[in-house]
């Protein structure tokens, strides 16, 4: 069987598709170790890039030879066997560079240099493989058209392969986005793509190559196998808990890896909490069996602040950006003033996250007094509320510790402050390591300047969290101060610690530069952060 121009263009469509199904979800498959940030994306993105014109140019070589369509029927082979392995190599790989149980600021230095390691070899493999496939259909294109008599032309041949290659990326980049990850996970995303680069090779050589039918059937049923093994195989993409921690359930979703676990080291007091991506010793949100405030080091407490200070205002409406899976709605429910209702919107981007917290985490689905935008961007879920805010929580992250931009800018801060009723309140958790960490610097000086008021930032005790508080026409209490004390017995208690000397800090509106929507290089300053705290760490060692 001598196959036409149809079958070589549709291998190029296909193979297109798979180098950006392998390319999207690479990220993802890399992202429990090192999170999605900017550096590593571009660590992928470069990765694959030098990949595919590696490829190139051996495929341009292999063109050349007596047997284009052989070497294209291995190509496709090869590359279906290590994208359907993928899955079980990124553990031991990641884990080479990104050893488990590292604290967030022993791991921060290894994250961008980790993940560069780690996708060149678990990503140039198959990304170069599959960048032969475009020069070889080239020239096996042009030799069908001069067997056919027809005139041939390289730069037709070529023209007609990028556009279907092009295509198939197109329909690549949303299908996995939208519907392969969420739908399959990611093991099944890679194995899939590999079943299908096999079919590939071995239509390949049964089409082009003239191998008899049984030995193509044969091949095809072994090659399948090799693919569909992996899916068997001892998986350790997901880092492994901590000591005394339980998996209740993992998900991917379209944003990220979710997983909700849970301690049972005190039988008193069980503790879940939901993690995503890489989770080193950290965290999203944390639920307990009852409402109201968490123990000491949770810096959720501090948003219960705002509602005993003002306690002039009884029917508070808040507005969450950054729900996760409930946390704040929960200590605020459980620890408001007695004599205040509560009327709480909070907007959740990850609609997965939603759905567990449900499920395990107490997040009420018909509660009035709780109503969840779920795969809502924070920002533009402000702008959509009918009603003035007495509070606006601001709790928002990407991954473990990256502020997404967008929510760190001085047009937001703004937002938030045409937001709010006259007197209301912006209490915002900032992860940092003091108040000269450049995060925390950064943030809180754009606050002061997008409410063009002083704000407060108060160390959490017991955590590496620092609570920003912003009041519109206004100024919070000064730690020490009898306006301080909240009046609840054990908010002040938790809270203590916020109020001695060196835990407290002012920052005024003023010249410097502060983070704006045109320029925000907030991801170069949690770098930083990251950084410096680990050097204290080594220098306090030594």
């Amino acid at each position: 069987m001598r196959s036409g121009p149809g079958f070589v263009l549709g291998t190029a469509f296909l193979a297109g598709l798979c180098t950006m199904t392998v390319e999207l979800a690479a990220v993802r498959l890399l992202a429990p170790w090192f999170g999605t940030s900017s550096a590593v994306w571009t660590n992928v993105i470069g990765v694959v890039l030098l990949a595919l014109s590696v490829g190139y140019m051996a495929g341009a070589r292999f063109s050349a030879s007596a047997r284009p369509a052989r070497a294209l029927a291995w190509v496709l082979g090869a590359g279906a066997v290590c994208a359907a392995l993928l899955p079980v190599a990124s553990g031991p790989i990641a884990r080479c560079f990104l050893p488990s149980g590292l604290a967030l600021d022993e791991a921060g230095q290894l994250v961008n240099l980790g993940s560069l390691a780690a996708a060149a070899c678990l990503f140039l493999p198959p990304a170069a493989l599959l960048g032969c496939v475009a020069p070889l259909c080239c020239e096996i294109l042009c030799c069908r058209e001069l067997e056919r008599g027809q005139k041939s032309s390289a730069g037709r041949a070529g023209g007609a392969v990028l556009c279907v290659s092009t295509l198939g990326s197109l329909l690549g980049t949303f299908g996995t986005t939208y519907v392969l990850v969420p739908s399959l996970g990611l093991t099944r995303t890679f194995v899939g793509a590999g079943l299908l680069l096999a079919s590939l090779s071995l239509f390949a050589w049964f089409a082009l190559e003239r191998v008899r039918a049984r030995t193509a059937t044969l091949g095809l049923v072994a090659l399948w196998c090799v693919a569909g093994a992996s899916v068997s195989l001892p998986r350790a993409r997901v880092p492994d808990l901590s000591s005394g921690m339980h998996l209740l359930e993992a998900r991917e979703s379209t944003y990220q890896s979710v997983r909700v676990v849970e301690s049972r080291e005190d039988p008193a007091r069980t503790m879940r909490f939901l993690q995503v991506n890489e989770s080193f010793d950290s965290f999203q949100s944390v639920w307990q069996a009852k409402k109201g405030l968490l123990p000491e080091g949770y810096y959720y407490n501090a948003f219960a602040l705002p509602m005993w200070w003002s306690r002039d205002v009884h029917a508070w409406r808040v507005a969450v950006v950054g729900l996760g899976a409930g946390t704040t709605w929960r200590v605020l429910d459980g620890a408001r003033p007695p004599d205040t209702t509560l009327d709480l919107v909070g907007a959740e981007i990850d609609p997965v996250v939603v759905e567990l917290a449900r499920r395990w985490m107490d997040l009420p689905a018909g509660d009035p007094r709780c109503r969840v935008l779920s795969d809502r961007d924070g920002r533009a879920a402000l702008r959509t509320l009918a009603h003035k805010q007495d509070l606006v929580v601001l709790d928002a992250y990407a991954n473990q510790m990256e502020i997404p931009p967008h929510l760190a800018s001085v047009e937001f801060f703004r937002e938030c402050r045409a937001t709010l009723n006259d007197g209301g309140w912006l209490a915002a958790n900032v992860g940092g390591f003091g108040f000269t960490d450049p995060v925390v610097d950064a943030v809180a000086r754009t606050l002061a300047n997008g409410f063009e008021q002083r704000v407060l930032a108060v160390r959490v005790p017991f955590s590496r969290n620092v609570a920003l508080f912003a009041r519109r026409d206004g100024e919070p209490p000064e730690p020490g101060s009898p306006a301080w004390k909240s009046g609840d017995d054990e908010l002040d208690r938790i809270m203590a610690g916020g109020s001695l000397p060196d835990t407290w800090r002012w920052f005024t509106p003023g010249t410097e530069r502060v983070l704006t929507d045109d320029l925000d290089p907030i991801e170069a300053l949690q770098r930083r952060s990251i950084e410096m705290a680990a050097a204290s760490t080594d220098g306090g060692a030594r």
